[in-house]
């Protein structure tokens, strides 16, 4: 009854149920389950406090990771107040920063929809979500629309850098979080959707070139950027900015993107930025130790 396989189904349910695109995904988990919306709900309360966690053990964490290659830039940005970006943004990339960076050394994370892209949705949910006075039940229909999202690109496309590229991981990230963001906003389903869109199909082509075969160069910094990018995508959407390229035609076109690439650029540190000289010397020296 609340099956949805595309975001033309999502929207229509939505419509015909007279509700958010949260509430259909909660309901249609629910009925796949064979469980309550109620704990369903319940789930999604206790991934808040892990997203939550995550943030502040990241900014906690002054120490680098096993490899040394990341860990404090986090810490850099939480001490440089705002230049150029605005509040939101700032701590958006902040948040970001701080729950990949908290990836990399082994904190407890949720993949969202990867843990390669684990900082994206947070980062923009919390920024945004703190700057507005978001309440539980808020934070809750953000993630749940940020999940509708995530599993019709799943479905459709991949959410793996080993199958589509980075696309798959920061562009998925970066779709549910713009449209979790517009959710916050109290922005329309459609609203949301174009959000989503507009945010993923601005990074297709996104490669998978992780240096010595560690999610840390260059993906926890893309966690930060792509945490802003989503804003944008959010910002637009709100403004009444719409794809002219229909939200699952995007999500096809993302999928034929992905078995375009290489496999060199799709997480095996074949291509890309893992084969410039410091990065071959780099894992040679991980290698040696």
């Amino acid at each position: 009854m609340f099956e949805y396989n595309s975001i033309a189904d999502l929207l229509r349910l939505a419509q015909k149920n007279n509700t958010t695109i949260a509430q259909i995904v909660i309901k249609s988990e629910a009925e796949e389950y064979e469980t309550t919306e109620a704990l369903v709900t319940n789930k999604m309360q206790q991934r808040l406090d892990i997203f939550a966690a995550s943030i502040k053990n990241g900014l906690d964490d002054e120490g680098l990771s096993t490899s040394g290659m990341v860990g404090t830039d986090a810490k850099k940005i939480e001490a440089m107040p705002p230049l150029i970006l605005g509040n939101i943004a700032h701590r958006a990339l902040l948040y970001a920063l701080a729950v990949s960076e908290g990836n990399a050394k082994m904190h407890k994370i949720v993949a969202c929809p990867t843990a390669g892209s684990c900082g994206i949705v947070p980062g923009a949910v919390f920024a945004v979500g703190e700057a507005k006075g978001a309440d539980r039940e808020k934070y809750s229909s953000a993630m749940f629309t940020a999940a509708g999202i995530g599993n019709i690109i799943a479905k459709n496309a991949c959410v793996a850098g080993a199958v589509g590229g980075c696309q798959a991981e920061c562009g998925t990230a970066a779709a549910m979080a713009a449209a979790a963001v517009v959710d916050i906003l109290n922005g329309s389903n459609e609203q949301m959707v174009h959000a989503a869109t507009l945010a993923l199909k601005n990074v297709l082509g996104l490669v998978c070139d992780p240096v010595a075969e560690l999610v840390e160069v260059p993906c926890v910094k893309r966690n930060g950027f792509h945490a802003v990018h989503a804003l944008t995508a959010a910002e637009m959407a709100m403004a009444g900015v719409k794809s002219f390229i229909p939200p699952d035609e995007v999500i096809t076109a993302m999928y034929e993107i992905g078995r375009l690439i290489p496999v060199s650029l799709r997480e095996t540190s074949e291509g890309g930025l893992a084969k410039t000289p410091t990065a071959r010397e780099k894992q040679a020296q991980l290698q040696n130790n």
